[in-house]
């Protein structure tokens, strides 16, 4: 039965299901709005942490990666206490998502859509048939394979899992045996939380030269695709592709971008999304913008805090209003610019000190600044670093691009963040 969509002005009375609470440093700005409209139920593999409990109304324990059990556990819940949609924001559990929403006959993308979007093969086979602008790409089993299809689309090449995300094992490589190693790591690089839900397989790749950015894009229903914000990222040096930091304007000209436009509506029809707020990776390369992937659900990395202090538009409520039906604000309210900024360790080794100034913690422009990580704790330093080595994030906000740049440096030089590497001898001492 078709629903119709009303608008998303007041709180919800029916809850909706919340799949997987996620780590509170990158969450929980996203369950603190969606909770604000409605009531929110969490389904996990464990009781709620003390942080997250404020903003929910119940809760279910089950597991995730079972996908018979939630459904029944769902249904089981559903029928005392109806649901108004599912939702999540974790990658681990689009999939899922989509298929208790078409269970339970609620609003949402088809299961088949949102899988092909975790999948990067299925992906990149989607845009072949339909023409979108896209990196050839070959799904390889084995070193040999791999070595045999970067020599046929010609180095550099970039090797990556299948299925994984945040850049996890992605590697550019330049010659036969860079892509024999980049292989071997592709298929043991893991990613917290979501190593139990990832696609296996390698992908081979066309390496794409340019800048890389991502469309923060809302799917209101058929053909209706908005991008909201364009988000700037910042990369570490290559061959890793490891994220540190993303740049939000309101004024962006890339909003406005008809190239841009039609590639990001080109990727989301290709692959069949209907409904739901997406985070869209091109590069933007002499031919123009080319897809890297679609991810059925909003931007990680605090790129929805972002595109919020930067516009107005508020990505976790336009997810949830989606889920349940609801047709979203997408009006921006603000123009101006917001950034974020991960510090890496500067070597491998122990973490001995964190902190900041006092003076600087009081900016106004200063958003937050967090230590993800505490003394004692020990760290990989760049190139071998992952998003679990990260000590910090800070998020700024300014008048535009180039303020926000500034102050990310003004922070960079106050804070106070130190490893000491392990130290090595050659006998043992008392």
């Amino acid at each position: 039965m078709q629903q119709v969509p009303v608008a998303a002005t007041a709180v919800s009375s029916r809850p909706l299901l919340l799949l997987g609470i996620g780590v509170r440093a990158y969450r929980e700005h996203l369950l603190q709005r969606i909770a604000a409209r409605h009531p929110v139920v969490l389904a996990d593999n464990r009781v709620c942490p003390a942080w997250a409990a404020p903003y929910l109304h119940d809760q279910l324990v089950t597991d995730l990666a079972d996908a018979e059990s939630v459904a029944a556990a769902v249904k089981r819940f559903a029928a005392q206490s109806p649901l108004s949609g599912v939702v999540t924001y974790l990658e681990n559990h689009v999939e899922l998502a989509a298929q208790l929403a078409a269970q339970l006959g609620l609003p949402g993308s088809s299961p088949a859509a949102v899988a092909a979007c975790r999948d990067k093969a299925q992906t990149r086979q989607r845009f072949t048939a339909e023409n979108v602008p896209s990196a050839l790409a070959h799904a390889v089993d084995d070193e040999d394979a791999a070595v045999q299809c970067a020599r046929g689309i010609g180095y550099p090449v970039v090797v990556k899992p299948r299925g994984m995300a945040g850049s996890a094992g992605v590697l550019r490589a330049d010659a036969d045996a860079e892509v024999r190693r980049a292989y071997r790591r592709a298929t043991r690089e893991t990613l917290p939380g979501l190593d139990g839900y990832a696609v296996p397989g390698v992908l081979v790749e066309e390496y794409l030269a340019g800048p890389e950015i991502s469309a923060e894009t809302v799917v209101l229903g058929g053909s209706k695709v908005r991008i909201v914000a364009v988000t700037r990222k910042r990369l570490g040096a290559e061959p890793r592709f490891v994220e540190t930091g993303h740049s939000v304007d309101a004024r962006d000209p890339l909003l406005t971008d008809a190239a841009v436009t039609e590639a990001v509506t080109r990727a989301v029809r290709a692959l069949g999304i209907e409904r739901g707020v997406l985070h869209v990776e091109l590069r933007l390369t002499e031919r123009g913008p080319v897809l890297i992937e679609v991810n059925a659900r909003p931007g990680g990395d605090l790129i929805p805090l972002l595109v919020l202090r930067a516009t107005g538009i508020d990505l976790a409520q336009a997810t949830a209003a989606l889920a349940a039906g609801a047709v979203p604000d997408l009006t921006p309210n603000r123009r101006q610019a917001a950034a974020i900024q991960f510090l890496y360790p500067a070597f491998s080794g122990e973490v001995t000190r964190l902190g900041a100034p006092s003076a600087l913690l009081a900016e106004p422009w200063l958003e937050r600044l967090v230590w993800t990580r505490r003394p004692g704790d020990q760290v990989l330093a760049p190139p071998n670093a992952s998003i679990s080595d990260r000590l910090a994030h800070w998020v700024v906000t300014g008048a535009d691009a180039a303020e926000c740049d500034q102050r990310l440096v003004q922070v960079l030089m106050q804070v106070d963040a130190r490893t000491d590497a392990p130290v090595h001898t050659t006998s043992c001492t008392r």
